[in-house]
């Protein structure tokens, strides 16, 4: 796809993650969102470079795809962890190379920072489709299980 641009997301495009957003909820784990919450943390984000960023695909002037990095501090590495997250490709466009595409730009733009240490992404387990595209690019299975403690509203 020649005419495919992939660049970091600005205040213009924040509608367009946030009903990204929403839909990778429903479809990966049945989950409907808020979509003020949503909208709001997106724009939140752009404003805060110092949390992390979105990348967007475009192509003929549409967003189709974006993805969210945010930052983890390793203290074992001194360096930072780019977490890539809230992945999202339009159903249309998938399977096209447009995710490998964004994954290929987030690793040029750590090259030229030499305090990335790499990437990690958590995954639901039910999904192997993405599960295999990870693999197609290098990633690994982590030894690590996540847990969590959110706060309740």
């Amino acid at each position: 796809m020649e005419s495919l641009i992939i660049r970091e997301a600005e205040m213009k495009d924040t509608d367009s993650i946030a009903e990204f957003n929403t839909l990778m909820a429903l479809e990966t784990e049945d989950k409907k969102l808020n979509r003020d919450t949503i909208s709001m943390g997106v724009k939140n984000l752009v404003q805060k470079p110092e949390y992390g960023f979105y990348l967007v695909a475009e192509l003929e002037g549409k967003i189709i795809a974006s993805l969210m990095i945010t930052y983890e501090w390793s203290d074992w590495r001194n360096g930072l962890i780019w977490w890539i997250q809230s992945v999202y490709v339009k159903k249309e466009f998938r399977r096209m190379g447009i995710y490998r595409a964004m994954y290929i730009r987030v690793k040029e733009m750590a090259m030229f920072d030499k305090n990335i240490r790499g990437f990690r992404l958590y995954v639901e387990k039910e999904n192997e489709t993405a599960m295999k595209t990870y693999k197609s690019l290098g990633m690994s299975e982590s030894d690590y299980i996540v847990f969590e403690d959110l706060k309740k509203k």
